[in-house]
C-alpha cells in the first residue's frame, strides 16, 4: 500500500505505474482517493478546530460563572451545545472516510522498481542468466507420476476418494525423498545463517489483507467456514503476520528468517496436461526465506536470497535460470520480482519452482509494522521473501534430472545423509 502523502503529492507518478502495470481501469481511482482525501482532512481540521474552541470557551464559562454571571455563562453553554452536535457528526464520519480511504489504496499497486523490464504478462518476462548445463539424455524420460509408480510411491487414487482432485499420498523412497529435500533446504538456510521458525498455518483475515492483494486472496485462499481464519497459501503469510502492530528497535534488523509450513491454495482455472499430478496440488509443503530489514539493504538481500536458491538447486544437480518478472506479471504489492526456473530433460523446457520478491514497505505499511532508528526517527520496515524449496513440485525437477536409464535415480553427495546414505533409488517395478 502507497503513502497517501506520496499518492497527493505524485498523482502523475501512480498513475504511469498503475499503466505500466496495465491496470488502466484502476486509473480513475486515483483522482477518486485524492477527493476523498481532501475531504477527510477537511472533516478533521473541522473538528480539531472545534475542539479547540470547545476549550476556550469552557475556560470562558469557568471565568463567567466566577465573576457571577450566571445568564451569559448559559448563553455560552448553549453555543457550546451546538458546537458538540457539530463535533459528534464530524467525528462520526471521520471513521467511515478513512475507512472509504483505505479500501481504495488497497486496491491502488506499489510503485515498481525502475529495473523491473514493462510487460503485460509472464510470457514477457525476461531471462537473466542459466545456471548449469540443461542436458537431454539419449534414453526417454517419462512424466513424473510414471517415474513415482515405478517405485510405488505415489497414490492419486486413494487421495482422490478422501479429499477430491488436487491432492495426493506420497509412499516409501518417495515420500522420504519428499522429507529429507525440506529438511535439506532447512539445513541449508540455517547455514546461511537464519533462525528457523514454525509458525501458524492459519491466520487471520486482517493478517490476508496485510500481506496480499484482493486478487491474489480470491485465487488462493481457503477460509475456514464460521471463523475468521484462513489457511495459509505459503509460510511468508502467518511469517510476515507475526510483526503485526510491531515497532522494532533498529538493532534488532535485518531478521533473516527461514520457515517450514504446509501450503494450502485453490489453485483456480483449467490446467494444460503437463500440470497434473504433482504440478499445480490444493496441498503442499514448502521451505520458505523471511527478510525484514532496512529499505536501504532491501535490494542487497534480493539478490542473496533468489542466489541461496540457485545454489542449492545446483548442489541437487539440477539445472536452473533467473527470470526477471516483468511489470505486468508483479502482484500488486511487490517492488521487484523474479522466478527460479528447474530444467525439465522431458520437456525440454523450463518450469517455475520458485519466486523471490522485494515488497519495499507494502507490506509494513498494511500491518503497521515500524521500526525506531537509533536517533528516534521512526519508519516502515522493508519486507522480502523466497521460496528455498517446494516439494512435490522440486520433485519433479528432481527425479527428471537425476534419473538413470534403469529407472534408478542418483541421490546427490548433499541428500545422502538425509537419506539413510543412499546413493541411489531402486524402482520396485
Amino acid at each position: 500500500m502507497l503513502d497517501i502523502k506520496f499518492l497527493r503529492e505524485n498523482p502523475d507518478v501512480v498513475k504511469q505505474n498503475i499503466k505500466n502495470k496495465f491496470q488502466d481501469k484502476k486509473l480513475p481511482l486515483v483522482d477518486e482517493v485524492i477527493k476523498l482525501d481532501e475531504e477527510r482532512r477537511a472533516n478533521q481540521s473541522e473538528a480539531d478546530a472545534i475542539r479547540a474552541n470547545k476549550n476556550q470557551i469552557s475556560k470562558q464559562i469557568g471565568a463567567l460563572m466566577a465573576q457571577g454571571k450566571k445568564e451569559e455563562a448559559e448563553e455560552v453553554k448553549k453555543e457550546v451545545a451546538k458546537e458538540a452536535a457539530r463535533l459528534k457528526e464530524l467525528e462520526d464520519k471521520q471513521p467511515e472516510l478513512d475507512e472509504k480511504v483505505r479500501e481504495i489504496m488497497l486496491v491502488i499497486p506499489n510503485i515498481i522498481d525502475p529495473s523491473v523490464p514493462i510487460g503485460k504478462d509472464d510470457s514477457e518476462n525476461v531471462e537473466i542468466e542459466k545456471f548449469g548445463e540443461p542436458v537431454v539424455p539419449d534414453f526417454e524420460i517419462p512424466y513424473h507420476t510414471d517415474i513415482i509408480d515405478r517405485f510405488e510411491g505415489l497414490d492419486l487414487d486413494a487421495a482422490r476418494r478422501v479429499a477430491g482432485n488436487g491432492f495426493y499420498y506420497l509412499v516409501g523412497d518417495i515420500a522420504r525423498l519428499h522429507s529429507a529435500v525440506t529438511t535439506y533446504g532447512r539445513d541449508f538456510m540455517i547455514d546461511k545463517g537464519f533462525t528457523y521458525v514454525i509458525p501458524p498455518f492459519m491466520i487471520r483475515s486482517d493478517v490476508v489483507t496485510g500481506v496480499m492483494s484482493f486478487d491474489e486472496m480470491d485465487a488462493m485462499m481457503y477460509k475456514i467456514e464460521g471463523e475468521d481464519l484462513f489457511l495459509i497459501g505459503t509460510s511468508e503469510h502467518s511469517m510476515i503476520g507475526r510483526f503485526k502492530d510491531q515497532m522494532l528497535d533498529e538493532s534488532q534488523l535485518p531478521l533473516t528468517l527461514t520457515s517450514y509450513s504446509p501450503c494450502f491454495r485453490k489453485e483456480k482455472g483449467a490446467h494444460g496436461i503437463e500440470e497434473r499430478g504433482l504440478y499445480r496440488i490444493h496441498q503442499f509443503e514448502k521451505q520458505e526465506m523471511i527478510v525484514v530489514c532496512k529499505p536501504e539493504e532491501a535490494m542487497d538481500y534480493y539478490n542473496k536470497m533468489w542466489s541461496y536458491t540457485v545454489e542449492l538447486f545446483r548442489s541437487l544437480d539440477i539445472p536452473v535460470r533467473t527470470l526477471e518478472c516483468c511489470s505486468g506479471d508483479l502482484a500488486d504489492l511487490k517492488v521487484k520480482s523474479c522466478d527460479v526456473e528447474a530444467w525439465s530433460p522431458r520437456q525440454k523446457k523450463y518450469f517455475e519452482v520458485g519466486s523471490c520478491s522485494n515488497l519495499g514497505d507494502a507490506q509494513a505499511r498494511r500491518l503497521k509494522i515500524r521500526v525506531k532508528g537509533k536517533d528516534g526517527n521512526k519508519y516502515l520496515a522493508n519486507t522480502l521473501n523466497n521460496t528455498v524449496v517446494a516439494p512435490p513440485r522440486m520433485l519433479i525437477a528432481f527425479l527428471e534430472n537425476n534419473l538413470n536409464a534403469d529407472g534408478s535415480i542418483n541421490i546427490p553427495k548433499v541428500l545422502q545423509p538425509y537419506m539413510g546414505g543412499k546413493e541411489k533409488l531402486i524402482p520396485t517395478k
